[in-house]
């Protein structure tokens, strides 16, 4: 049952493909109904406690099912897209709109199937199709060779970490004989380092984490309602969760800890700076996105995976509504560009709303990203004291580009929009900035007393700590915005890691498949060209030889003329013989043998007493040859 989470969603989409473009109004409905029974059936699943399998064959097993963490993650999709896909129906162009709309839902349900996954087969399935539909959706606008080029890059990087979930499998079926996530807790020694840390490149590659951090800016060029998706509800957010789902079978794994903390506090860190320098307002929340879910992987490393999926929750309610208002500010001032906007007296409740989401990334109290944040603050300093004050700046740099973000935006200006939001996407983005608010309850003590996980116990010192190093980033980044004079710092392209990768791996690959190209030209491919000219010769060796032919033809001809006319004058003298003797010998054979039949079977009378007498006969003319023949 469970598996009309992730089918129905994905059906529906592609239902809405084939239907074609139409009115924004039809095509919003039918996007929009699909999501919120997708909403339903996560409830239902949820609440009576779904579960789906299906046997592939050869000892593979599809199974689902719904635990306390992933049931919360598994509503949030539903939740978060359906506001988007509200937007995209409103805003996006409307050619291809439907084809748009479709790809989305697809994409819900590929997040939906790698939710409710409880084996690494079922979870790659949605994890690769969640891939393909990254690539699809970024590269929409597929007229663009830039924004093509973007989609295959984000495509092929992320599928470089995926290879780490591949070697995650087989090392599981090669350890234990089986798939479901229960198998990674009968690993040990290197099938246990390999599935463990494969999970962990996976993971980080579809957060952008580390080296792979560079793909999200490439994924920019997509729709900024597809970003919304991509870091708030899908894709970006399952590295964060796959790593809290297994995070009981994969921690006792040697290392495993350790290199989680420094891969998400070093990426909390570098995307906090990157977004307090970048000028474009879409990578600077790409940034931020990167920067949040490093904090995710620091809470799953310290042993809190449940801290990591409420912030990831927290952090859904908030990263949509910044990327839908970022398409907003595009869109008004033709540009993402942060020095050609500041709407607030033009679009003064798009800056409200959105300064809610902004409140809500800097980690302002009573916001729930608040909440989260300083969970994790917590759970870092359980760790480790320096662990704690590393969390705190990257926070402070939170607190930062989130100000600057929006001072930048909506701050104080009188640009005149050259486009303004339609009610439908307004709607959206309010619904979504006052889950932001709502999240606030997580504050009260009962309502955590009702959340199914281990929270760790904050002391008073770290948060106050927290709270001062949030108020510095406030003010820097206010600071920052209000003296957007120089030029946008090379660092901003995240710290040049971009043109490392070019000079490292891809300007090298591409020299070494020259050079590939160039052997098998030059030896590969000797033993065809060898052979074609040996083929020229031998033929141009025939053409020679016949020409020699040609030349004795006349006496060739002369000389078969005369065969020919001597054979047929022997033909014709011999005609009348030849005939007779050769129809003759046949002829008269089969006479004599007719005749002999004919004679024999007059013998053959069925009478008895002509059997005794030719017995006779025989006898007597036995008896005569045998007195004879000793005479």
């Amino acid at each position: 049952m469970l598996f009309a989470l992730s089918l129905f969603p994905a059906l529906a989409g592609l239902a809405i493909w084939a239907w074609g473009d139409g009115s924004r109004l039809r095509l919003g409905l039918m996007a929009g109904g699909a999501t919120v029974v997708t909403l339903l059936l996560a409830v239902l699943a949820a609440a009576q406690g779904w579960t789906g399998g299906f046997t592939w064959g050869a000892g593979l097993e599809l199974q689902l099912a719904l635990t306390p963490l992933s049931a919360a993650v598994a509503l949030t999709v539903p939740a978060v897209a359906l506001a988007v896909l509200v937007f995209a129906a409103a805003h996006d162009e409307a050619c291809g709109l439907a084809r748009l709309l479709g790809l989305m839902l697809v994409f819900c349900g590929a997040m939906e199937l790698a939710v409710t996954a409880a084996d690494l087969l079922s979870l790659l399935i949605g994890w690769e199709v969640m891939g393909f539909c990254s690539w699809a959706l970024i590269g929409h606008l597929w007229r663009d060779d830039a924004t093509m080029a973007s989609g295959r890059y984000a495509f092929v990087t992320t599928r470089l970490g995926d290879l780490g979930l591949f070697l995650a499998l087989m090392a599981t079926w090669r350890g234990a004989g089986a798939l479901d996530y229960a198998a990674l807790g009968r690993l040990d020694g290197l099938p246990l380092a390999l599935a463990a840390f494969g999970v962990l490149i996976a993971a980080g590659a579809k957060a952008g984490q580390g080296p792979f951090a560079p793909w999200l800016f490439r994924a920019m060029d997509g729709p900024s309602s597809v970003s919304a998706l991509l870091h708030a509800a899908t894709m970006v957010a399952a590295g964060a969760y796959l790593l809290a789902r297994l995070h009981p079978w994969l921690a006792s794994a040697p290392g495993w800890s350790g290199a989680v903390i420094a891969l998400g506090l070093a990426t909390a860190l570098a995307g906090g700076a990157v977004a307090v320098m970048q000028g474009h307002a879409k990578k600077l929340l790409a940034a931020s996105t990167s920067a949040q879910l490093g904090l995710m992987f620091v809470a799953v490393g310290a042993g809190y995976p449940g801290v990591a999926v409420a912030h990831q929750v927290a952090h859904a309610a908030l990263k949509a509504p910044l990327f839908l208002s970022a398409g907003i500010a595009g869109d008004a001032a033709g540009t993402y560009r942060l020095r050609a906007m500041g709407f607030l007296r033009t679009l003064p409740w798009v800056a409200g709303l959105t300064a809610l989401a902004a409140l809500a990334l800097a980690a302002v109290p009573p916001l729930g990203a608040a909440w989260s944040k300083e969970q994790i603050t917590a759970a870092a300093g359980h760790e480790s004291l320096w662990l704690g004050l590393a969390v705190m700046v990257a926070g402070a740099f939170s607190a930062a580009y989130a100000a600057r973000f929006w001072w930048l935006a909506y701050g104080p200006g009188d640009v005149l929009p050259k486009a303004r939001p339609r009610w439908s996407g307004m709607a959206a983005l309010g619904a979504l900035a006052l889950a932001c608010l709502g999240l606030g309850l997580l504050w009260l003590p009962p309502v955590q007393d009702t959340l199914p996980m281990r929270l760790p116990e904050g002391k008073p010192l770290e948060i106050a700590v927290s709270l001062t190093l949030l108020a510095v980033g406030l003010l820097a980044g206010l600071t920052l915005a209000r003296r957007e004079t120089a030029p946008e710092p090379r660092a901003a392209d995240w710290l040049g890691l971009p043109a490392l990768i070019e000079r490292g791996i891809i300007r090298p690959f591409e020299r070494l498949a020259a050079l590939a190209a160039r052997l098998d030209d030059a030896v590969l491919d000797a033993i065809p060209r060898g052979a074609a000219t040996g083929a020229r010769h031998v033929a141009r060796g025939g053409r020679r030889a016949w020409g020699a032919m040609q030349a004795d033809r006349d006496i060739f001809n002369a000389a078969v003329w005369q065969v020919a006319a001597m054979t047929r004058a022997v033909a014709r003298r011999s005609d009348g013989a030849g005939e007779t003797l050769c129809d003759g010998l046949p002829e008269g054979a089969a006479r004599i043998t007719g005749r002999s039949g004919a004679d024999a079977r007059r013998l053959q009378t069925g009478l008895s007493h002509h059997y005794y007498a030719i017995f006779g006969i025989g006898a007597l003319l036995a008896i005569l040859m045998l007195i004879f023949g000793k005479a």
